[in-house]
């Protein structure tokens, strides 16, 4: 029994140590003061695990022994833990500056990375792509095509991820800012509609922007849009190995003080890690559940340039949910296509079905979530039925 209380000690280190490291963020703003408290509390409670585990023996020398067993153990596991949890991951390079670039200088502060494709007189509503996975370089490759159609395409990095601006207040991140940087650029582009191309997140963003500026978007298309008011579970649909490896980068030390600081107080995070560091965590992330975006067996390619701030407080701004959604009949009556892979298991559309009645269902065969990436050209030509 002594034993098994230990080892219960032993487990509940990390919690404890965490809890301290949170609960002392919220009152400080202190990195040293808060690190330092944490794992005080990590490695006494650890330290009292192992002299619970470990049999106190009878005589004097071998009571001595175990002494000196335990507190190098403890120092040791102290240690290890203490640079793991100090010492700054990997940070992300900036990313090179593609050809045609340029930038959006909006009212809001947000300093938007963009690309346009378009052809010499182009049709009056703009096509406008809003990422899920930011890959300004790839969306370009599969999008520009639609310009022979006579379509000004636009394709840019929301603000804090890929090239685009990081604040420097992580709490400025949220859908109402994402919606809000969007009606600026209608503005900003003399259209009275644009058409909506939105992947996963980005199906998020437009289709709060139709609820926010009904009448203002000629056509929408959602493609492999995440479940109203929800985020997928980064282990569905990746195998033993993959989620193996996934948990131990979310159980690293750093990984989890940066967590629990998040959900204190961002501004804590900024004092702890920096956006190039955030940013290589998430692109961690993305490269490890990368395999859940396609068809099993498929190649899985990831590119750099994930928000890590942005990501991290996943917007918090509400996020729309399906009673958030108005009622068919307010809203306004356009085309709506909805694009998903045939190996995408986590999209259900009834509930874009219900906000938006008749709308289009497209199955793309042989293509998970980024049926973009899988059959590109089968998906542009979905597009282009779908615009025309």
């Amino acid at each position: 029994m002594r034993a098994l209380s230990g080892l219960g000690v032993l487990l509940l280190a990390p919690v404890l140590g965490l809890a301290t490291l949170a609960g002392v963020a919220s009152v400080t703003a202190s990195p040293t003061v808060y690190t330092v408290a944490g794992l005080a509390a990590f490695c006494g409670v650890f330290l009292l695990g192992l002299l619970l585990c470990v049999p106190r023996p009878g005589r004097p020398v071998l009571r001595t022994v175990r002494a000196l067993i335990v507190l190098g153990v403890a120092a040791f596991v102290g240690w290890q833990v203490s640079v793991a949890a100090l010492n700054p991951a990997d940070r992300a390079a900036a990313l090179p500056e593609l050809a045609g670039q340029q930038t959006w200088e909006l009212k809001s502060g947000s300093r938007l990375a963009y690309v346009r494709h378009a052809p010499g007189k182009p049709r009056p509503e703009p096509v406008i792509v809003l990422h899920g996975r930011p890959d300004l370089a790839g969306l370009s490759r599969t999008f520009s095509s639609l310009r022979a159609d006579g379509h000004a395409v636009y394709l840019y990095d929301r603000l804090g991820t890929g090239r685009s601006a990081r604040l420097t207040d992580p709490s400025g991140y949220g859908l109402a800012r994402d919606v809000e940087d969007l009606e600026e650029i209608r503005e900003r582009l003399g259209a009275a509609k644009l058409t909506l191309v939105g992947h996963a997140e980005g199906a998020t963003v437009a289709a709060a922007y139709v609820t926010a500026f009904p009448g203002r978007v000629a056509r929408l298309v959602l493609s492999s849009p995440e479940p109203l008011g929800t985020r997928p579970a980064m282990f569905a649909h990746l195998d033993g190995a993959q989620s193996g490896r996934l948990a131990l980068s979310m159980l690293h030390p750093r990984s989890l003080a940066i967590d629990v600081l998040a959900s204190v107080d961002p501004g804590a995070v900024r004092t702890f890690a920096d956006d190039a560091e955030l940013d290589a965590r998430l692109d961690t992330r993305h490269r490890l559940t990368a395999p859940a975006l396609h068809c099993p067996g498929a190649p899985a390619p990831s590119t750099p340039g994930g928000g890590g701030y942005a990501d991290l407080l996943d917007r918090p701004a509400p996020r729309l949910r399906a009673a958030d959604v108005p009622e068919s009949s307010a809203l306004p009556v356009l085309p709506v296509l909805i694009v998903r892979g045939s190996c995408d298991q986590a999209l259900t559309p009834g509930e874009y079905l219900a906000a938006f009645p008749g709308a289009q269902v497209v199955t793309v065969p042989s293509a998970g979530s980024a049926v973009h990436e899988d059959r590109p050209q089968e998906y542009i030509q979905a597009l282009r039925g779908f615009l025309s």
